[in-house]
């Protein structure tokens, strides 16, 4: 059924006037779908299951989509349904199309509850659709026996009930408690226009902290090369293999090609980090700071 162009109403109206198929005829159309790739019968089994579709959009009204989008979903996992269904296993159509038609119509739901991802794991989809209900059933039953159910035992109920961990009911409450709002919608009438996005903090790097970086890389940049400048040629060479290569040499390496044992290498470069530490103590009173 193409369905662009119409309203919930007018698609209700016209799902209602559909033939109502009998098993044999259904399976019929499906063999013809399956096998032969028969569109009018694929349109016409879609037809006649439509009101299904649609009663099934209605009752996730209360997630406040637009009934017309639901309608959509449905429509949509309503032709999945048909394309995938097997007449082989001798089940009704209709008892195959349900599980696509809501699975279609929660991940819709879902999508659109929020910008921030609701959740996709089936735990956090049972959570979303069932928690609320759940949660109300829990306390009338509390409340028939006159035991109050402070909040954390509540969660460990609600977790229990529809087998979920602890932490996804937590985390579902805190969505499920507000929908989202603009950062730059105003706070209140008595503060002039002043948006919520005025209230975060502002954590890029503040320009007397940029100067304070920069002089702090050009100081340590002047006191290593002064530094390297300590070192004789094989020394210098060894830093360089091992410390500012973007990979490092190993030391077996540097050993075959200078023609030294590993454990050689080690104490030249030990020896050399040596000097330089006492060079860059001697620059300023400043680098024990970046030494320590």
């Amino acid at each position: 059924m193409p369905l662009d162009g119409f309203n919930d109403q007018t698609l209700s109206r016209r799902a209602m006037k559909a033939e109502l198929l009998d098993a044999e005829t259904e399976l019929r159309l499906a063999y013809a779908w399956r096998d032969e790739k028969d569109e009018a019968a694929l349109h016409r089994l879609i037809q006649a299951y439509m009101r299904l579709a649609i009663s099934m959009a209605a009752k996730f009204k209360r997630y406040g989509a637009p009934m017309n989008d639901l309608i959509q979903e449905a429509g949509l996992g309503l032709m999945k349904a048909a394309d995938k269904f097997d007449p082989d296993r001798g089940v009704r159509f209709s008892t195959y199309a349900v599980w696509w038609i809501k699975a279609s119509i929660q991940d819709y739901v879902m999508r659109n509850w929020s910008m921030v991802r609701t959740g996709s794991t089936s735990s956090q989809k049972a959570l979303f659709f069932n928690m609320r209900r759940v949660q109300a059933r829990l306390e009338r039953e509390a409340q028939a026996i006159g035991a109050q159910l402070d909040s954390h035992q509540l969660r460990h109920m609600i977790a229990s009930e529809i087998g979920v961990p602890l932490r996804d009911v937590e985390m579902m409450e805190g969505r499920l408690s507000g929908s989202d709002f603009s950062l730059n919608a105003t706070q209140s009438v008595e503060d002039e226009g002043r948006e919520w996005i005025d209230t975060l903090e502002d954590d890029s790097a503040h320009g007397a902290e940029i100067v304070e970086n920069s002089h702090d890389t050009e100081c340590l940049r002047d006191w290593l090369v002064q530094a390297m400048g300590s070192l004789n040629e094989r020394e210098r060479f060894i830093v360089r293999e091992r410390k500012l290569r973007d990979e490092p040499r190993t030391l077996e390496s540097l050993g075959n090609e200078l023609g030294l044992s590993k454990e050689r290498v080690r104490q030249l470069e030990a020896a050399a980090f040596g000097k330089m530490r006492k060079a860059l103590e001697a620059q300023s009173g400043e680098v024990q700071h970046f030494l320590a």
